[in-house]
C-alpha cells in the first residue's frame, strides 16, 4: 500500500469512527430533538435574525454590507454545490447501516457540509460587521457543525472541509470589501 492510499484509508476509517462515536449521541431522544432544532435553524432562521439584529444596530449602512453576504453566499452555495456533484459522496446513512439518520437532508451528497460552511461564512462576515454578535454566533456554527454529524447527515471531514470553505470564502469577500465598497 502506497502512502496515499494509506492516508486514504486513514482518513476513512477516521471519519467512520468519529461518525459512529458522534451520531450515537442521537439515541437520546433529547438530545436528537435539540440537533434537529439546531440544524433547521441553521437552514437560515437563525441567520435571518441575526441580519435583522445587523439592520437594527447597522441602519442604512447595513445595505451596502449586506452585499459581502449575498456575495459571500453566492460564491459558498455554487462552491459545495460544485463540490457535491463532482465528488458525489453518499452520506453516512446511506452507506453504514449502524448509523442513524436523525434528519433529513436537503440534497443527496455529503460532501463538504453546506449547513457548516454556510454558518461559518455567515459568522465570519457578520462578526466582521458587527463584532458583539460573535457572541452567540460562534457557538450555534460549532453547534451546528456537531448537529450535521450526531444527525448521521455528515462525516467528519464534510464539516472540516465545509468549515475552512466557508471561513476562507468570507476571508475572500471580506479582504476585497474595499473593492465592492467602490463597486456598489
Amino acid at each position: 500500500m502506497n502512502h496515499l492510499q494509506r492516508a486514504k484509508s486513514l482518513i476513512l476509517a477516521f471519519d467512520l469512527k468519529g461518525c459512529l462515536y458522534l451520531n450515537h449521541f442521537s439515541h437520546s431522544e433529547s438530545v436528537s430533538q435539540f440537533f434537529k432544532v439546531i440544524s433547521r435553524l441553521g437552514d437560515g432562521w437563525f441567520w435571518y435574525a441575526m441580519l435583522a439584529i445587523v439592520w437594527i444596530n447597522q441602519g442604512l449602512s447595513y445595505l451596502l454590507q449586506i452585499a459581502y453576504l449575498i456575495v459571500a453566499g453566492s460564491i459558498g452555495t455554487l462552491l459545495y454545490k460544485l463540490l457535491k456533484h463532482k465528488t458525489v459522496r453518499p452520506r453516512p446513512y446511506q452507506v453504514h447501516q449502524v448509523i442513524i439518520l436523525g434528519e433529513r437532508p436537503l440534497d443527496h451528497f455529503s460532501f463538504p457540509s453546506g449547513h457548516t460552511l454556510h454558518a461559518v461564512l455567515a459568522t465570519t462576515v457578520l462578526g466582521y460587521i458587527q463584532p458583539i454578535l460573535l457572541i452567540c454566533m460562534l457557538p450555534f456554527t460549532l453547534l451546528v457543525a456537531l448537529s450535521r454529524m450526531v444527525l448521521g447527515l455528515h462525516y467528519p471531514t464534510d464539516v472540516m472541509i465545509g468549515a475552512v470553505l466557508g471561513g476562507l470564502v468570507a476571508w475572500a469577500v471580506i479582504s476585497c470589501a474595499p473593492i465592492l465598497n467602490l463597486v456598489l
